[in-house]
């Protein structure tokens, strides 16, 4: 599907606020609302748009310890990175993974109550025998930089994010 700068400005604007108004939504898209209305929902059906979220301020709910965690995996076959991704897909601590490139196979974000908890569950994938060779723990101790809205003009058509700076 190729994009306009109407789109871009539509994808910024929801990114920022899903539950914006019709009516302000066409109004930072520069279009009148039903058109507007009909490019949205073209970009959720070419599956552009694939959800609306809300963000928790899970600490002040709860205590939280957020933790990142490189993973390496023994044996590196494709079944061997299939069983893993399906155990860690069924973990709702386990909020983030990414499969890398480089010396380790993967990153893990993972949210516990505490730093037992968090082992308790490491100790947990270590008993499934997942092809766990070896992980790193890494405490958050701050979080500096948490972004949700990606730049995507920027990244579709370089050299834009530069001319708004």
């Amino acid at each position: 599907m190729k994009l306009d700068a109407i789109d871009f400005r539509i994808l910024d604007a929801i990114q920022r606020d899903g539950r914006i108004t019709k009516l302000a939504l066409a109004e930072k898209a520069g279009l009148s609302p039903t058109p507007c209305w009909m490019r949205l929902r073209k970009l959720e059906k070419a599956g552009i748009v694939t959800g609306y979220h809300a963000r928790i301020a899970l600490r002040k709910i709860a205590p939280v310890a957020s933790v990142m965690v490189e993973v390496t995996l023994a044996n590196h076959r494709q079944s061997d990175f299939e069983r893993f991704e399906r155990a860690i897909a069924g973990i709702p601590e386990i909020v983030g993974c990414w499969s890398v490139g480089g010396g380790v196979d993967y990153f893990l974000r993972i949210a516990a109550p505490d730093i037992d908890a968090y082992q308790r569950l490491i100790d947990g994938l270590l008993d499934r025998e997942l092809g766990i060779e070896r992980y790193f723990t890494y405490i958050v101790t701050k979080t500096v930089k948490d972004e949700t809205v990606l730049p995507v003009a920027a990244l579709v058509q370089p050299g834009e994010a530069s001319k708004d700076a």
